[in-house]
């Protein structure tokens, strides 16, 4: 049994959104605020078991330790909303049935894949008397406990709210005391006022989770999110029971894990916030031997009596004096009172302390007797302490869902089989820990979970875990086909808000079903890319792609000192990414999933007709060969990214007299080399040079502060020499065959040599990075609209 997928709809800017959870590891990846910590505390919210008291569980009522208010409903649903409560108070009809309340509350659906070997297990479930197995469906809603009850109370208090208000408008028209006047623009308002501050008060009081089956006849198999939920039937009744108990555990891993400086008091802390306190608990829930004994702790017993006995008498011993002393006082009634001392062996307590864990900082190469140095677990670092925090919790959870040791005596008969599926939630797990240990952590966190003699490879018990991260290296441990990429879209209406998409991008770097067969080695190479870099584009809110290494050095000099582009740019998350000019186009499809503002910088990389030399006469080997730019030549360009990109167009004039727009198509831009206008010696008048590549474009639009430069070696000198020459033509010829020597270097001695802060950006750049900046501020604007609060008494009028 695994889950297949989860819909999440009406929670916060997940409006309608599908995660598909693969078979071990799923990680929730996207920029900040693009839904990812909302797809975890919705999963919490609904399926979280933690501290629910077993007859709330069995009716169904109980409530998750994590609290859902009236702001976690999507706000384009309160218009609606809004307009219910309108009705009422006009003793209008809206809004009357629960019906008409479930499409806009926050709702889960679990769909599971249950095996026709499983189905025994799922019998309470079951949909129709034709189901044979395969998906099975559930919703959970959070929707009003009792609709009549609560219509009744919005409208006592919005009346009386109503009445009160009249009175305030009575009095503010009557004549004032000068002293008592009102500031100005001030606005009184009465509880309540709308159906949405009804609602942020009593939410938790009128709301409770209640459960559906659904019919997977009716499913949309769709993976690209345009999907339409499942509607309910007016006279389908809930279940009267908590749907998955029996069939998986849930365990969740909290962002706020309790660790912190050891030093600072923070008044409560987390149960288990340190390694000897979870120690402590994993003992007395698993290893107590003096709980439920079995004959496997007649050992440790018997050790623990001993150890009593031995210390009682030791006691006494060292006391003996003192207690004859005592006895010899005598007390009325009594004659000769005699006092014995008894101690208690608790192995518990001898757990319960910091220094019950400790750290050997010494290794001994032979057994010489002489103690090692080590140290309690304050002493270690927050990222290590946290990495073996989470193992070992992660330990307990599966050791606790196995029913290991004493927890499988502990338990009632009906709650001794172990669940087929195990759900385990972590939040953000690269808190206090640094990058190495955030690897370490994700590659070994499943095989942990799955560490005991019944898991292993085994079918019969599933485990899954969801993970959500901002972390780049996290996202790169594992295989691109686990991530789920939230991607951001901008509200489409007056009413309408910013929501999120969940991209499955199993689509884009899977395998097998999930890609087409002409795509797959595109595919592979953009995931083989990413794993020989950082993955932080999963996280970026733009991105920029550029073809070498010198453009890669410098560009984020030029986004810092862009004097048109301003701070903005330089404090937006941007992902650079150095790809060749010859694979910089496979990315396309990727960068179209991702749905960021995208920055192609690339090289027009001139080319002149083939031309065929007598001893290729007969054959196909001819080729284009590179060529400086020039006008009405008929060359052409062998950028791919401008091929690719900009509609195929490849004439090299085309290309260098191309407008702004042109060079635009849907999110991304490309920009390239085009003329530079230079006074290349004083009292010339000006004139256009077309460079090849990056490198010839930084000298052409700094000449000054390259024929300034001291001791310049490599291509630098090259370009130095060209820019002392007679004439422009001589230098951009001598600037095109000095591109030869390496481009990376160059980049490097300029950094060295100069103060990137004088260092302008050529002309392409610049606009392309203005347009980046534009681009994210308009996508900016687009995510966080206002919805206007719109009252009761408003709409009435």
């Amino acid at each position: 049994m695994k889950i297949e997928y989860i819909d999440i709809q009406n929670y916060r800017k997940l409006k309608t959104c599908r995660i598909h959870l693969a078979e071990k590891e799923t990680l929730l990846v996207g920029a900040n605020n693009s839904g990812k910590t909302s797809a975890m505390d919705a999963l919490i919210f609904f399926l979280d078991q933690r501290g629910k008291t077993p007859a709330s569980i069995t009716s169904g009522k109980s409530l998750s330790s994590r609290k859902l208010g009236a702001a976690d409903l999507t706000l384009s649903n309160w218009h609606q909303l809004n307009q219910f409560g309108k009705a009422w108070a006009n003793a209008e009809e809206a809004g009357e049935t629960i019906s008409d309340w479930q499409p806009l509350c926050p709702t889960l659906d679990i769909w599971l894949k249950v095996e026709k070997s499983e189905i025994h297990r799922v019998r309470h479930l079951i949909p129709t008397l034709k189901w044979d197995g395969g998906l099975l469906g559930i919703r959970m809603i959070y929707q009003p406990k009792n609709l009549e009850a609560l219509k009744a109370d919005f409208i006592d208090r919005f009346k009386a709210a109503e009445k009160l208000r009249i009175t305030a408008e009575n009095n503010d028209k009557k004549p004032h005391d000068s002293d008592k006047s009102e500031p100005r623009n001030f606005t009184f308002s009465i509880w309540p006022g709308s159906m949405r501050e009804y609602l942020e008060r009593e939410v938790s009081r009128a709301f409770e989770i209640k459960s559906y089956i659904l019919d997977p006849a009716k499913v949309n198999l769709s993976s690209d999110n345009k999907f339409r939920p499942q509607e309910l039937a007016e006279e389908q009744l809930p279940l009267d029971f908590y749907p998955f108990k029996g069939l998986f555990m849930v365990d969740i891993i909290d962002a706020t894990r309790g660790f912190s400086d050891p030093y600072v008091s923070t008044g409560s802390q987390h149960s288990g916030s340190n390694l000897s306190s979870q120690m402590n608990q994993y003992y007395n829930r698993h290893l107590n031997p003096t709980d439920l004994p079995g004959d496997e702790d007649l050992d440790a017993l018997k050790s623990i009596a001993y150890a009593q006995h031995s210390f009682d008498e030791r006691l006494n011993d060292v006391f003996t004096n003192q207690l004859k002393e005592i006895e010899g006082l005598g007390y009325p009634g009594f004659t000769d009172p005699h006092i014995k001392l008894s101690s208690r062996v608790n192995p518990i307590d001898n757990l319960d302390h910091e220094a019950s864990i400790l750290f050997e900082i010494q290794k001994a190469s032979q057994d010489t007797g002489v103690p090692l140095m080590s140290l309690s677990e304050r002493y270690n670092g927050l990222g290590y302490k946290n990495l073996i925090s989470m193992v070992f919790t992660m330990m307990s959870f599966r050791d606790q869902w196995m029913r290991v040791g004493k927890a499988r005596l502990r338990m009632p008969e009906e709650d001794a089989t172990v669940e087929p599926l195990h759900l385990i939630l972590i939040e953000e797990p690269e808190a206090h820990l640094h990058a190495q240990v955030q690897q370490v952590f994700i590659k070994k966190a499943y095989g942990v979970l799955r560490n005991h003699k019944d898991l292993g490879e085994s079918a019969k018990f599933s485990s899954q875990l969801v993970v959500s991260t901002h972390s780049s290296y996290l996202a790169h441990e594992v295989g691109f086909e686990k991530l789920r990429y939230f991607k951001r879209k901008p509200a489409t209406g007056s009413q309408d808000v910013p929501t999120a998409d969940v991209i499955d991008l199993s689509c884009t770097f899977g395998s097998g079903k999930n890609l087409q067969e002409d795509i797959s080695d595109t595919a592979k190479f953009v995931a083989r890319y990413l794993k020989t870099t950082h993955c932080d584009l999963f996280f970026a809110n733009g991105i920029i792609l550029v073809e070498g290494a010198a453009e890669r050095i410098l560009m984020p000099h030029f986004i810092r000192n862009n004097p048109n582009a301003n701070s903005s740019l330089d404090n937006s998350y941007i992902s650079i990414l150095e790809v060749g000019g010859s694979h910089a186009h496979r990315l396309e499809s990727m960068i179209e999933v991702l749905g960021l503002p995208t920055l192609v910088i690339t090289d027009t990389d001139a080319q002149c007709p083939p031309i065929k030399l007598p001893e290729d006469e007969g054959s196909a080997n001819a080729k284009p060969r590179s060529i400086r730019p020039k006008l009405n030549q008929g060359y052409k360009t062998g950028s791919h990214s401008i091929k690719t990109w900009l509609g195929g167009v490849d004439d090299l004039d085309t290309v260098l007299s191309m407008p702004e727009h042109k060079k635009i198509r849907g999110k991304v831009r490309v920009a390239f080399q085009h003329g530079i206008p230079i006074t290349f010696k004083t009292g010339e008048a000006e004139t256009k040079a077309y460079p090849y590549t990056f490198e010839d474009a930084i000298a052409l639009t700094n000449p000054e502060l390259f024929r300034n430069l001291k001791k310049p070696t490599g291509m630098m000198k090259q370009m130095q020499t060209a820019l002392n020459l007679d004439t422009l033509e001589l230098c951009c010829e001598a600037l095109y065959k000095a591109l030869k020597y390496d481009k990376a270097e160059m980049a490097l001695d300029l950094l060295f040599c100069t103060d990137p802060t004088e260092l302008v950006a050529p002309a392409y750049i610049q606009e392309g990075l203005e347009w980046l900046k534009q681009a994210l501020d308009d996508a900016s604007r687009d995510l966080t609209p206002e919805v206007p609060e719109t009252t009761v008494e408003q709409e009435a009028e």
